[in-house]
């Protein structure tokens, strides 16, 4: 079991973060007989997906959508799957932006130097 300041560390979550993490529902840890949060591997695991879902840029909101939908157990699956396919297109959608940006500059670059090489005659 782990302490909130060391699921902080391992995680890179601040501790302010888990506790809103807590208070939103989409993180459950276990409660001493003190009142203080401990943390199993599972819910570092957990925590560690969230940070993945958030890398992708998914919304908080989203995310809690599909934690709700974790909980609710294996009969959700396929309502799990469906949000993480939307994301999935928002990423594509993204990634066909960049590489129209990237080609845009990449098609500037060649007529620069083609007007150094012309120049240069």
């Amino acid at each position: 079991m782990y302490k909130i300041s060391e699921v902080a560390k391992i995680t890179g979550f601040s501790i302010p973060t888990l506790r809103y993490y807590e208070e939103l529902g989409i993180s459950a840890p276990a409660k001493n007989k003190s009142g203080y949060r401990e943390y199993s591997e599972a819910d570092i695991e957990w925590l560690r997906f969230i940070q993945r879902l958030k890398q992708t840029g998914m919304a908080l909101e989203t995310i809690k959508k599909y934690s709700e939908l974790r909980s609710q157990g294996n009969q959700t699956i396929e309502k799990r799957m469906k949000l993480l396919a939307t994301q999935k297109k928002r990423l594509l959608s993204e990634r066909r932006k960049i590489d129209d940006h990237l080609a845009f500059l990449e098609t500037k670059q060649t007529t620069y130097k083609q007007m150094l090489a012309d120049r240069e005659q």
